[in-house]
């Protein structure tokens, strides 16, 4: 897969002044990130940006995030519309695995998204919480966590849950996913998963205690957390609607469906297939990357990435990540789409963090 791939992953040290500090540092970053993402939707959407901003700092102040005063922060500071957007989508398709490998517990995941620039800006924020260091995979002004490793406590990642649907008619798609969003703006007033995630690497000691606030903690929006620790043998999948959850231990690998089917609800699907695709498509298509991530294949440590392959890659795929928390080892390399017709390719040099000792 070749394309260019000169952009170098930055790991930036945000542990003294915390993620408004990273947000500052980079903000023409950030800016160029938005910019880019905004090339997604139509040019009247485009033009509801603060509307859509303030929306999403309507419910997020509502919400009972500890994070919010950061946004509040980084918005005021920054000084541009869409940082209280960036920080309200936590709605993202993932395929992610869980299990060991040589003995060690290892994460491996992708992160699928529609908007552009996502794998261009990457970068490694390097954060501390009273529980130690970890590292997230983000972007500056993004506050929330989807890929974190945590020298010597565990590795996790979040997926988008599946849609509940009320209907199986692709049409009614839309509908759907906006009765859910009224819905949540309404009445609920849990964290982002996102928030949540972060939450657990900042004051979780290990695998049991982060697993235990993953599958307790109420949350606005289902989700879907994957979870690796550092012994044998530590790795789940935390399946959450928004105060209940389901916890697989021995098929550790998540995409965008629950592992056993539960009524309408309806594996994640976007972009061009969001008015076409039908019911069971959008399932099959969620069980075949879980299945293919599941056969894959690599020692802890040495990924060439080579796993990033249909149909684990698919048109969406921005980010694709593997992480050892054991080894505090962690690989990272960003992907776009450098056209509608075709699959993403890689547009960075592979990030890798050397051992280190944990934190």
């Amino acid at each position: 897969m070749r394309a260019s791939e000169n952009t170098t992953i930055p790991l930036v040290d945000a542990r003294a002044h915390g993620t408004i500090g990273y947000a500052l540092e980079g903000r023409d970053r950030a800016l160029a990130l938005r910019d880019e993402c905004l090339t997604w939707f139509a040019a009247p959407v485009r033009r509801l940006l603060p509307l859509l901003d303030r929306g999403a700092r309507r419910w997020l102040r509502r919400s009972h995030s500890p994070y919010v005063g950061e946004i509040e922060a980084i918005a005021r500071s920054l000084g541009f519309p869409g940082v209280w957007l960036l920080n309200g989508s936590y709605q993202w398709c993932c395929t992610a695995y869980a299990g060991d490998r040589d003995g060690v517990p290892f994460l491996a995941r992708t992160l699928d998204w529609p908007f552009a620039g996502l794998g261009r800006h990457v970068e490694v924020a390097q954060m501390q919480g009273p529980a130690g260091a970890y590292f997230n995979v983000t972007w500056p002004g993004y506050v929330g966590a989807l890929t974190t490793m945590a020298p010597g406590r565990f590795a996790a990642a979040l997926n988008q849950a599946p849609l509940l649907r009320r209907t199986r008619h692709p049409w009614l798609r839309p509908c759907d996913i906006a009765l859910n969003a009224v819905r949540t703006f309404a009445t609920v007033r849990s964290m982002p998963p996102d928030h949540l995630l972060r939450l657990a690497c900042e004051r979780c000691a290990d695998f049991d205690a982060a697993r235990a606030m993953l599958e307790h903690t109420p949350v606005a929006r289902p989700v879907i957390f994957i979870l690796a620790g550092c012994r044998a043998g530590e790795h789940c999948v935390i399946e959450r609607t928004e105060d209940a959850y389901v916890t697989r231990f021995n098929a550790a690998v998540a995409a965008n469906d629950w592992q056993q089917p539960r009524g309408l609800w309806e594996a994640r699907v976007g972009g061009d297939l969001l008015l076409t695709c039908s019911f069971d498509a959008a399932n099959e298509n969620s069980r075949a990357r879980r299945e293919a991530l599941a056969a894959w294949s690599v020692r802890v440590g040495q990924d060439d990435f080579t796993w990033v392959e249909p149909p684990v890659l698919n048109p969406f795929t921005r980010v694709a990540v593997t992480a050892c928390a054991a080894t505090a080892t962690l690989h990272v390399r960003g992907y776009e789409q450098p056209s509608p017709a075709d699959l993403p390719r890689a547009v960075t040099q592979p990030f890798a963090l050397a051992p280190i000792a944990a934190a």
